[in-house]
């Protein structure tokens, strides 16, 4: 697997399809609060074929590469249950998903798919921003007795706060592409200036310092 390609790849199919948008001089509010210069939208890859078959073929060949004892996929819910199913197919594997919360009906279930304790998987997301809703998912499997090797997913951001939760939890993630590799064919392909992928670069090495958006 050519780590380096696979990410330019996907960073150009995430933006021919607007899947992620760059917008320094006029920032998007996430849920949390803070402004972002970058928003991401990785359920549109489902409607585009082509886009599609790259990240779940490079989903499979990433989980293959660095949890090739895997035995069970499972997606983070919602966004990342339609990319374990797929790379599940690829790859001939079992799959499920698990819950923000339990269910209030029926079984009350939290997980949802067969397992056994003691059974090696991998959570599937497909976006690591600050690294809490795969996290809770991981965690979620090991209290009912599953053993995740690790977390695969279509893009990062990078953010330090991401990588120190993670690593709070023991947990590593593989992504398909990252902030820098798309500032970067962003940057090469005039969708955004040098000025503009610095001031993207330095949010992500602190969202919450908003001297980003202030000009040069």
């Amino acid at each position: 697997m050519d780590i380096e390609k696979t990410k330019t790849e996907v960073a150009k199919g995430l933006l021919s399809i607007e899947a992620v948008f760059l917008r320094p001089r006029d920032p998007f509010t996430w849920a949390s609060g803070i402004k972002s210069p970058v928003y991401c939208d990785n359920r549109l890859t489902l409607t585009s074929p082509d886009v599609r078959t790259i990240i779940e073929n490079g989903l499979a060949d990433t989980i293959r590469e660095y949890y090739p004892d895997c035995e069970l996929l499972m997606g983070t819910s919602t966004a990342g249950i339609a990319h374990a199913a797929i790379a599940g197919y690829i790859m001939d594997l079992p799959m499920g998903y698990v819950r923000s919360s339990n269910k209030s009906h029926g079984r009350q279930n939290r997980i949802e798919g067969k397992f056994t304790k003691g059974q090696k998987a991998v959570v599937v997301e497909d976006l690591i921003s600050t690294g809490g809703s795969a996290v809770e998912t991981a965690e979620a499997l090991r209290e009912a007795g599953v053993d995740v090797l690790g977390i695969v997913s279509i893009f990062t951001y990078g953010m330090k706060k991401s990588a120190e939760k993670l690593a709070e939890h023991d947990l590593t993630n593989h992504s398909l592409s990252d902030l820098d590799t798309l500032v970067k064919v962003a940057s090469e392909t005039g969708y955004i200036t040098e000025d503009e992928a610095e001031r993207i670069l330095k949010f992500r090495d602190d969202p919450a310092d908003e001297s980003w958006m202030k000009e040069a």
